[in-house]
């Protein structure tokens, strides 16, 4: 071989080697990618801030990586929109390739979007909603109820009224999929029937008919699920009405959380609530995401915030557990299943049907000796280690 033939041979080597070299450092450094559906605007607009604010923070104490590996989270409005947020997904998937994905607030956006993500085989882990559709016979093996199952907050409720003894109870609820899991969860917790069901528009903000008919209907108590703007105008409209001196209002934890509680104030004081979060929730993990909530956004975080701050952790445990390998998704959705992360939430596990068991507890608004109204953790647990009423339709193991 001639000198120059060697001298090029050598070139082209080293060249290659070079190209080689970048290319597998563009691989090691492309961004796990995390498509985020957000109701920043819209009927849910309060919780949608939540959510965001939550993945964020985590994103940000996890130094912006996912077991190690860059993330980018792509984040758009759709408003609460079904159809907007099937269009948005449909291009999370097809354009940006998504890796996984998270974000929406209402069930029906997450009934929408279901089958694109699931037919891609992209994990979804619900930072809200809980459909129990997805937790029973439609149960899917890329779908992760990481918040909680509908019926389950409500569940705790209803045994929270029966335990009271209330006799004469009225549950009020939006005509839209998580209402109605609203209802059906207080109703078989409850174990008796309910003196009446009313359903409300998703978005109503006026309430004068369904106060006039609680005020002729003369209940022992009243149970709520009126998340966002709808719950803020439900509850200062009640107190407004004086209805509060007649009867006793029962709230979920999504119309008496620190959003409804900041743009309501004093009258918020006294309400019952029973959730599986509560900021004084006694372990490392919650208190590290309260001090760190705090400093960032100058507010105590809400249910939805603590939720999606627990599905960035858990998908951090997960992408460590297969070495940031993404390539077989039923890999990775199985490490997401077993992944081992400290939740704000203390000991909680998926069961069967990938939706978590957890226990769930009173709360009650109160106002501090400061002169803060916020929740209050009362003493015991509704429920330790609930699974839904669902798993059993389930037919993953």
């Amino acid at each position: 071989m001639t000198t120059s033939l060697r001298t090029l041979t050598a070139r082209a080597t080293a060249v290659a080697a070079f190209a080689a070299t970048l290319s597998a450092t563009a691989w090691a450094q492309a961004p796990i990618k995390v498509g985020v559906a957000l109701d920043i605007s819209g009927p849910f607009a309060g919780p949608g801030a939540e959510i965001r604010d939550g993945l964020n923070l985590a994103a940000k104490l996890l130094d912006n990586k996912l077991g190690g590996v860059p993330v980018e989270l792509i984040q758009a409005d759709m408003a609460g929109n079904p159809e907007t947020a099937r269009q948005l997904v449909d291009r999370f998937v097809k354009r940006d390739k998504i890796d996984f994905f998270t974000g929406p607030v209402g069930s029906n956006v997450v009934l929408a979007v279901g089958p694109t993500l699931f037919g891609a085989k992209v994990p979804f882990l619900s930072a809200n909603p809980g459909p129990s559709q997805l937790a029973g016979k439609q149960c899917n093996p890329y779908f992760f109820g990481t918040s909680y199952q509908n019926d389950a907050m409500h569940e705790a409720a209803g045994k929270h009224a029966a335990d009271k003894g209330y006799k004469k109870v009225v549950v009020l609820a939006p005509n839209y999929p998580a209402g109605k899991d609203a209802v059906n969860g207080f109703k078989r917790a409850y174990a008796q029937p309910v003196a009446d069901e009313v359903y409300t528009k998703v978005g109503q903000l006026d309430f004068a008919a369904e106060l006039a008919q609680l005020r002729a209907a003369k209940p022992d108590a009243v149970y709520i699920f009126q998340p966002g703007g709808m719950g803020i105008n439900f509850i200062k409209q009640f107190m407004g009405a004086g209805l509060n001196k007649d009867m006793v209002l029962i709230s979920s934890p999504f119309t008496a959380d620190q959003d409804i509680i900041a743009a309501v104030g004093e009258p918020m004081v006294g309400i019952y609530n029973a959730s599986s979060y509560a900021h004084d929730l006694d372990n490392a993990a919650n208190k590290q995401f309260v001090a760190e909530f705090q400093k960032a956004y100058g507010r105590l975080p809400t249910l939805y915030a603590a939720f999606a701050y627990d599905v960035v952790m858990n998908l951090d445990a997960a992408v460590k557990a297969v070495g940031g390998k993404l390539d077989d998704k039923a890999a990775v959705a199985q490490a997401i299943k077993n992944a081992k992360f400290d939740s704000v939430r203390g000991n909680v596990s998926y069961g069967n049907n990938q939706f978590l068991t957890q226990d769930y507890y009173l709360r009650q608004v109160v106002k501090t000796a400061d002169g803060q109204i916020t929740n209050q953790l009362q003493p015991g647990k509704i429920y330790t280690a609930h699974q839904d009423s669902f798993s059993a339709q389930c037919g993953m193991k």
